[in-house]
């Protein structure tokens, strides 16, 4: 592409800076704008990707058509297919009307959707035979729809990352990256970055009536130093906040030290704590282990509950005059449980060889009596031979008056 035509882009669009990345971006975005090759833009959040769908709608035949950009990433999830591909009235709660949705809408136009890493699986794969055949059916509808939408999308995601981690479709990235386009980050743009600040404080200077702010040569190197995680975006907003705060209208490395962070060699927002490409495969490893753990656990808790009812039912049933204490069988004591404790182990006793005539209460009384006796009176070890808590102890000492 020739330098003036280049020139012409850059300044119909407000595009500043000369590196030959960003160069080749622009180059490449007008030679794909005439076709309907899918595009998909690729570059850390801040670079400004949101520029390009935009060149390459106006220089493409559908420029008189409808222009749409979509932020996936802040659609909910529940709403996004409709919001899309359209809905019918009565499909879900709230639908009063038919919806043609985005792709309905811009029919014969431009869709961008910025932030394409986003989608949920689902709707990728509504996304992908749209894009392979042009056709989509709405929600709650039944009969399928045509149109015909030129599709230019971006992300600042890793998308070969999320490939590998379940998150993002392998057929339906390589369906949209006919066409790359990689925009580079603004630590890499060396002197624009300089031209960027001088616009920004520019507009500053003209929208509130003030005195332009100016860099010395040593804060232009220290500028251009620095890593910018936020890229563009992050230096428009220092270059206001310079604008505003500082007093002085020429800025030194000094006066910009106050404004960019101190840790220059960083190119993360946050800092992210990470051995090497994080991967959900452990955690739901670990979480599935958890699981079939608490079930195995849960089963067999319901096995000793139940086995445990069972005889106690068993001894309330037989008669009271006929229990040979020698032939019951005791109830071995398990770990507490605190939601079934009084009904899984109160009726743990040791036998205790006493006349068959005693009914039940007088030979749970006898045990209690002898365990009490047996330690000294100390109730806490009294219900620990007999396998029952505290608590069921202290009531039954109550039931036969044995609390005094």
């Amino acid at each position: 592409m020739k330098s003036s035509e280049l020139q012409n882009i850059k300044q119909r669009y407000s595009i500043v800076g000369n590196c030959e990345a960003l160069n080749h971006a622009l180059d490449v975005a007008l030679q794909v704008a005439p076709t309907d090759l899918s595009v998909l833009i690729v570059g850390e959040s801040g670079v400004g990707k949101e520029i390009i769908p935009r060149v390459i709608h106006d220089n493409s035949p559908r420029k008189r058509e409808k222009y749409f950009a979509i932020n996936c990433g802040s659609i909910p999830e529940g709403t996004i297919d409709s919001e899309l591909f359209g809905h019918v009235k009565g499909s879900f709660t709230g639908a009063i009307n038919d919806s043609p949705g985005y792709f309905g809408v811009a029919n014969k136009g431009t869709l961008f959707l910025d932030e394409v890493g986003e989608l949920p699986l689902a709707t990728q794969a509504r996304l992908l035979r749209v894009l392979e055949t042009g056709e989509y059916i709405p929600v709650g509808a039944t009969e399928v729809r045509k149109t015909d939408v030129r599709i230019v999308a971006a992300t600042n995601v890793n998308i070969r990352q999320a490939i590998s981690e379940g998150r993002f479709r392998e057929d339906l990235y390589y369906r949209l990256n006919s066409i790359p386009i990689q925009i580079p980050p603004l630590r890499e743009r060396g002197e624009d970055i300089v031209l960027l600040f001088r616009l920004f404080a520019m507009q500053m200077a003209e929208k509130y009536r003030m005195d332009k702010v100016v860099l010395t040569e040593d804060a232009k190197q220290m500028l251009m130093r620095y890593k910018w995680p936020g890229n563009v975006r992050q230096l428009k907003n220092i270059t206001e906040q310079i604008s505003i705060l500082s007093t002085e209208r020429e800025i030194t490395p000094e006066i910009l030290a106050h404004f960019i962070p101190q840790d220059q060699e960083t190119t993360q927002l946050a800092t992210i704590h990470s051995e090497g490409d994080h991967s959900f495969e452990n955690e739901r490893e670990i979480l599935y282990k958890i699981l079939f753990e608490l079930r195995s656990n849960v089963n067999d808790m319901r096995r000793e509950v139940s086995n445990l009812k069972k005889q106690i039912e068993d001894v309330q049933t037989a008669p009271a005059t006929a229990i040979p204490t020698t032939q019951l069988a005791p109830i071995q004591p398990i770990q507490p449980i605190t939601t079934a404790e009084d009904a899984v182990a109160e009726e743990y006793v040791e036998p205790v060889r006493e006349p068959e005539n005693l009914n039940l209460d007088a030979w749970s009384r006898q045990a209690l009596e002898k365990a009490l006796e047996r330690n000294g009176g100390n109730r806490k070890k009294a219900a620990l031979e007999l396998g029952i808590s505290d608590r069921t102890l202290y009531r039954r000492l109550k039931q036969y008056g044995l609390d005094k």
